[in-house]
């Protein structure tokens, strides 16, 4: 009879602590997000001590790449805070623009504030409204305060996302004329009325550049 109460009553004893150590490290790891020690208490085994094994896995977890933290109320494993920087990565976004949004936005940092009239003098084409809200939809340039002058005009400037994308401080710190032609931007462009006439054109023809790209 002892013996039969003996096994009913191993059946209700708690895995011993390092088991019950590994229990707690494989949820912690299998989870996106921190456990809350009432989480813990509820996928464990009956009688089993999440709060002691957290202890013990704290401290076996001191001094490695990976720590036991509390978060909250709950517990997570994270990068040791000094290896962070292991952890950091550069992501590159990739931005195409055609041949005539790279020259509009040129001569917008350039000679801002500037109206679309001012631009396609300078360019010697049409603006197309697909450059302009290209342009627009990148954050890179804004409308401007109107010119005073019939029609009143809107006027276009880089935005500071344009110049943190380029790492500029301002559009003082651009590059000059000579170092923009020798990067591909505004050159071999044709005499106004040859080859194009309008961004349109230009775009079908010759498809994207991948200059201003990061």
């Amino acid at each position: 009879m002892a013996t039969e109460d003996a096994g009913e009553e191993s059946l209700f004893d708690a895995p011993p602590m390092g088991e019950q150590e590994r229990m707690v490290e494989a949820i912690l790891f299998a989870s996106a997000q921190p456990v809350t020690l009432a989480e813990l208490q509820a996928r464990m085994p009956h009688g089993a001590d999440p709060a002691e094994a957290l202890v013990h896995l704290r401290k076996r977890y001191e001094g490695r790449g990976v720590n036991l933290v509390r978060v909250g109320d709950a517990y997570a494993f994270r990068t040791a805070a000094d290896l962070g920087f292991l952890m950091r990565r550069e992501t590159v976004e990739v931005r195409k623009l055609s041949r005539a949004a790279i020259e509009t936005l040129a001569i917008i940092a350039y000679h801002q504030p500037v109206t679309r009239a001012e631009i396609e003098e300078i360019r010697g084409v049409a603006v197309s409204r697909g450059t302009v809200d290209q342009l627009l939809e990148l954050d890179w340039i804004r409308l401007g305060r109107r010119r005073m002058t019939p029609g009143r005009p809107v006027t276009f400037v880089v935005t500071e996302a344009f110049l943190d994308h380029f790492g500029l401080e301002s559009a003082r710190d651009l590059p000059g004329l000579k170092e923009l032609r020798a990067a591909g931007l505004l050159d071999n462009r044709p005499a106004p009325g040859q080859a194009r006439t309008s961004d349109d054109e230009d775009e079908a023809t010759s498809g994207q550049s991948e200059l201003f790209e990061d």
